[in-house]
C-alpha cells in the first residue's frame, strides 16, 4: 500500500514536471518567441491608447474651460503666457530672429 502511495505520488509529480518542461520549451520555439513577441506588441499598442485616450479627455476639458470662459465673457486665464514671453525658453530660443516667420 505504501509503494502504491509512492508510486501516485511520484507520477503526479513527473506529469507536472513534463507538462512544466513542455510550456517552457514551447516558449523558445520560433512560434513561441513569435507568440510572446505578438502579446508585448499587442500591451504596448494597449497602453498607447490608453495614453491617446487621456490626453484627448484632458484636452476636451480643457477646451470646455475655454469655451465656457468665453461664454461667460472672461479673458482667458493663460497659464503659460510668462513661458512664452521670456526669451530664453519662448520661439526665439528654438527659432533665431532671422528664421521666423
Amino acid at each position: 500500500m505504501r509503494r502504491l502511495f509512492w508510486l501516485g505520488i511520484g507520477l503526479a509529480v513527473g506529469v507536472v514536471v513534463v507538462r512544466k518542461a513542455t510550456r517552457t520549451a514551447q516558449a523558445y520555439t520560433p512560434a513561441g518567441i513569435a507568440g510572446g513577441l505578438s502579446e508585448s506588441a499587442g500591451g504596448l499598442v494597449e497602453s498607447v491608447r490608453s495614453f491617446v485616450a487621456d490626453v484627448r479627455l484632458g484636452m476636451a476639458e480643457r477646451e470646455q474651460e475655454i469655451h465656457e470662459a468665453f461664454a461667460r465673457g472672461e479673458a482667458f486665464d493663460d497659464q503659460f503666457a510668462e513661458l512664452r514671453e521670456d526669451p530664453r525658453i519662448g520661439d526665439r530660443e528654438i527659432f533665431p530672429e532671422d528664421h521666423q516667420r
